[in-house]
């Protein structure tokens, strides 16, 4: 198999800069935005669509701006998420505008059940409590119900009404889908660009970053390393990031990978934060 070439030279930071100011609406755990400094070398204006199987919080689109893009995810409730703010922005931040504050609310929040809830009640829930939840975790119980712990006010502000009306404007040109990652994937085009960032699954490593039990496994590895051939099979550019492990070399198989440093912040306490290893892996040449 040989890499897809470049049709274009990258573009550097400085050139880019001035265009992909766009941040996501939602605090993410797992988010990419510090590693976008080495993602947004793999993209170029000639390429087709922008698609991400895995989207969580979609910063890397958000930044890079394209033009046409689809965008999956499993978990319903963020899909939905996003199709509201796409729909009515202004709608989304009323709901928002008369929350309160503090632990006593958020649990309140937490304890009401998302289908007794409107659309745009539901996306403004969502919202909040990944903004304050325990590190930006979206976790779920066996029965599905959101159930992460109250993390503390010091994660920044709710997204104000400037912010999300940029984000449907963004989003207006993407086609949104609740899907597993194949179901994105079947759909790519020849000269998509698709990014790949699956949950991380590690022989022996407790993971708490998961949507909820099961959500992605070690059976899931295969499909993802046969999705990557599809890709290519397809014509279409594809970067995946993944924690640096045997895993991951096994996943990366003969494609370009290359060994990037990245500070993990989910964790219990900040001094257990450290310096760990992304591996990219990718068919562009």
């Amino acid at each position: 198999m040989s890499p897809i070439q470049h049709d274009s030279p990258r573009r550097d930071l400085a050139e880019t800069g001035n265009k992909s100011h766009g941040r996501p609406f939602l605090r993410w755990a797992g988010s990419k935005r510090k590693l976008i400094p080495v993602l947004q070398e793999y993209w170029s204006d000639s390429y087709g669509r922008y698609v991400e199987p895995f989207m969580g919080s979609a910063c890397l689109f958000f930044h890079l701006d394209p033009s046409a893009g689809l965008l999956g995810d499993i978990n319903a409730e963020l899909v939905e998420c996003f199709c509201q703010v796409r729909a009515d922005p202004q709608a989304v931040h009323e709901e928002l505008a008369t929350y309160g504050h503090g632990s006593d609310f958020f649990y309140q929040l937490r304890e009401k059940i998302p289908e007794e809830l409107t659309p745009v009640q539901r996306a403004a829930r969502f919202i909040y409590l990944t903004r304050y939840c325990f590190n930006g975790l979206y976790r779920t119980n066996q029965l599905g119900r959101f159930n992460v712990p109250f993390g503390g006010t010091r994660t920044g502000k709710l997204p104000t009404l400037e912010q999300l009306t940029f984000a449907a404007k963004k989003l207006n040109s993407a086609e949104l889908i609740c899907s597993d990652f194949l179901g994105t994937i079947e759909r790519v085009q020849p000269n998509d660009f698709v990014y790949l960032d699956p949950p991380y699954w590690v022989e022996g490593k407790r993971r708490t970053n998961q949507y909820g039990p099961k959500t992605f496994c070690k059976d899931d590895l295969s499909r993802l390393k046969a999705a990557l051939e599809h890709i290519h099979e397809q014509g279409a550019h594809f970067v995946l990031s993944y924690e640096d492990c045997d895993e991951a070399r096994e996943i990366s198989g003969s494609w370009h990978v290359k060994q990037v440093p990245v500070r993990r912040n989910v964790a219990g306490f900040s001094q257990h934060r450290k310096i760990e290893h992304e591996m990219i892996a990718t068919n562009i040449a």
